[in-house]
């Protein structure tokens, strides 16, 4: 099926003569004479790629990638600016704000193929589901990298064990870049003002973490810890800020991939306030189930300390210890050392207050 290009452009010359060697490479065309009309084609259409000029009456082309990112049915569509001014400042803005390539009137009709083709070979590439793991991951980075000559990482390959028990990364000091968890299992956590340790995020194979303090361009606010052995690659921050910052479909790729964070704290703050210690016990075995239960595992069997448990629990450890003891004399539960048999999963979760 040929892929639906949508031409905004006031000059009507320009139109016909632009959408006629579009047409010509078998796209198929779609105009729009300004960019309120454009607007409501993107909208109507869901046009593979969009191509837009920037100064046009009623709606300018800044105007139009504003309106369209912010509708989240046309935010990842590809966007290409058209303009007569070579202005640096223009080329600038239109990137800042989400356009993926800027053709400078008068082009030719190679250069506008290029790059069409090229953007959308990039949107196709990064809508391919990739596997969660080290594979998938060199993958997705490889093939978004070699569109944008960053290859650095996959061949440099900086991948590091952290044995049980190692720290990652620090509370309070500056983010180097971003990690990708290829085996193994890691919390993060926090000190509380009384020096009570709290786990703020369980992860497992094939996830990313230690991204927040890079958006938010500050310190961390959490260290990180191995819960067993661990294999971590470290993506350097500024190849990540160049894979989310530079296109608007790559940072939607990253942002979901990199999502259930700021729910699950708020969720979790919730809980901590009100729950009693059977539930938080409980609700923090469920979490770990949730987190880390593998498929065709009948009784989901988990190795971790008192001391974490009731770090993710949010209570003190004799009392993890003493609801343990209750929720295995209930058969919900079978506990050995720091090994935990989640026996009954239904009513573990159905525990109230």
């Amino acid at each position: 099926m040929n892929k639906k290009i949508l031409l905004i452009e006031d000059n009507p010359d320009m139109r016909e003569n632009t959408a006629e060697i579009l047409e010509l490479a078998q796209f198929n065309v779609i105009t729009a004479k300004n960019g309120k009309e454009g607007v409501a084609l993107a909208e109507s259409e869901k046009p593979d790629l969009i191509i837009c000029d920037i100064m046009m009456p009623l709606l300018d082309g800044y105007g139009v990638l504003h309106m369209l990112t912010k509708n989240e049915s046309t935010a990842a569509i590809p966007f290409i600016f058209l303009t007569a001014k070579a202005e640096r400042v223009d080329l600038r803005k239109g990137m800042e704000m989400g356009a993926d390539d800027y053709l400078t009137k008068p082009f030719d009709d190679i250069e506008l193929l290029n790059a069409v083709e090229s953007r959308l070979r990039k949107s196709e590439i990064l809508r391919k589901d990739f596997s969660k793991d080290i594979v998938g991951l060199n993958e997705f980075l490889n093939e978004v990298k070699g569109l944008e000559v960053l290859k650095k990482y996959a061949e440099e390959g900086e991948i590091r064990t952290f044995r049980k028990k190692e720290e990652i990364y620090k509370e309070g000091n500056y983010p180097k870049g971003i990690y990708f968890l290829s085996k193994g299992k890691i919390k993060t956590h926090k000190l509380n003002d009384f020096g009570k340790d709290l786990i703020t995020g369980l992860y497992k194979e094939g996830e990313f973490f230690g991204y927040l303090a890079l958006f938010d361009e500050g310190k961390y606010a959490e260290s990180a810890t191995a819960m067993e052995d661990s294999d971590v690659c470290l993506i350097p921050k500024d190849e990540f800020y160049a894979l989310v910052y530079k296109n608007a479909e790559v940072s939607k790729k990253f942002i979901k991939m990199l999502s259930n964070n700021l729910k699950e704290k708020e969720e979790q703050l919730i809980k901590l306030a009100y729950n009693s210690v059977r539930k938080k016990v409980a609700d923090a075995l469920i979490t770990l189930y949730d987190r880390y239960k593998k498929e065709n595992e009948s009784n989901f069997t988990i190795n971790i300390s008192r001391e974490d448990l009731a770090n993710l629990a949010g209570i003190a450890t004799e009392s993890t210890i003493r609801t343990l003891s209750d929720l295995k004399d209930e058969k919900l539960v079978d506990v050995n050392v720091s090994r935990i048999v989640i026996l009954n999963y239904e009513k573990l979760k159905k525990i109230q207050n």
